[in-house]
């Protein structure tokens, strides 16, 4: 089945290019582009498209306003169109928070050569969001960012210092990290993150997540020690790893090539956590689309860790943590609102099994 795609950019030239880009992938088929939100709206209603792609600072109405009145009277999968600058970034995260499912840099005229490359990347955030599970929600507010109360602290120091917690996500993955972090006390173990995120943006989301989180939470810079009450996030150009110097526990950054086609790669993250920290280790897989992450999350599991996949009526899209359960790699499913304090329960338990030996 076609999945008809309304482009909705203030710039002629990247809407051509982009209906050159979309029309030439199979499967789907541009059905419009509007070069303003006004227009987009009859579009909409004319043409009933599967997505939308929406630029991100747009003319006549702001594109998070178009956002939030569409997110709130009818929702529709959603790719936003963005600029790689400080403020593009952070419009960006805010898109993801009205209900944005995914979204991609804007492409340039320079990048004909890599173009190809571009383009299933377009095409693949199209499809994931043509799956997305899509809801009515009122616009985000600060009250929202307190609805869901820190856990308790561990009050086991040696828990907090020898156990890891290990996530991946991709699309969707952004809020649900959020929420998963809003919950960690400030004596949690250190948690390293990989999301599936282009340079450039990963900072804007630490630093919007440092902002709302009772623990610290950074973009991981390469070698720095893992402590507790922090959380590494892998930069969107390099995976990030495990490792070990001495008796710390430190991160580490590899430029090398995709694997499983992304970099960073939720199956590197993974892989190095299952070498270095085995039955230390909680894994965590999150809402996104493909198979990034499965492989990796079975690695953990058979190195003694203890693993949790988000559930499918939570999850943005059930792909990443469908197929981490059928590769066999997890422990328990659930809803993303249970995961964090499963996690913390299960290190109560083994802080305590740890003592009685």
């Amino acid at each position: 089945m076609t999945i008809k795609v309304l482009i909705i950019d203030d710039s002629a030239l990247i809407r051509s290019l982009l209906t050159e880009i979309i029309n030439q992938q199979p499967g789907l088929e541009v059905v419009g582009a509007a070069p303003d939100p006004l227009i987009a709206r009859e579009m909409i209603k004319q043409k009933n498209p599967d997505v939308l792609t929406l630029d991100v600072e747009m003319p006549k109405m702001d594109g998070l306003d178009f956002l939030e009145r569409l997110m709130r009277l009818r929702p529709t999968p959603v790719v936003m169109i963005s600029s790689l600058t400080e403020r593009g970034s952070e419009i960006t995260m805010r898109a993801l928070e009205l209900g944005a499912v995914d979204f991609i840099t804007k492409p340039k005229m320079s990048i004909a050569d890599g173009m190809h490359e571009y383009s299933e990347l377009i095409a693949d955030k199209i499809r994931a969001a043509s799956k997305a599970r899509m809801f009515a929600r009122k616009p985000p507010s600060a009250a929202d960012n307190n609805a869901a109360p820190t856990l308790p602290t561990l009050g086991n120091p040696l828990t907090s210092s020898e156990k890891l917690i290990i996530v991946g996500a991709s699309t969707g993955g952004t809020e649900a990290i959020k929420t998963f972090l809003m919950r960690m006390p400030s004596d949690c173990p250190g948690i390293l993150i990989t999301q599936h995120m282009p340079a450039g943006f990963t900072k804007s989301f630490a630093n919007r997540l440092d902002n709302l989180c009772k623990i610290s939470v950074s973009e991981a810079q390469g070698g720095e020690r893992i402590l507790p009450g922090h959380a590494y996030i892998a930069p969107g150009h390099a995976h990030l790893l495990l490792a070990r110097s001495g008796a710390n526990y430190v991160t580490q950054l590899d430029e090398g090539p995709p694997v499983s086609r992304h970099r960073p790669s939720v199956d590197v993250l993974f892989e190095s956590a299952a070498t270095y920290a085995g039955k230390n280790a909680i894994g965590v897989i999150l809402t996104g689309m493909g198979r990034d992450g499965a492989s990796g999350m079975l690695k953990m599991k058979e190195a003694g860790a203890y693993n949790f996949a988000q559930d499918e009526a939570t999850c943005v899209v059930f792909g990443m943590p469908k197929e981490a359960i059928a590769a066999g790699g997890v422990h328990e499913v659930a809803p993303l609102q249970d995961i964090p304090g499963k996690v913390l329960q299960h290190l109560a338990a083994s802080g305590s099994r740890a003592l009685r030996v």
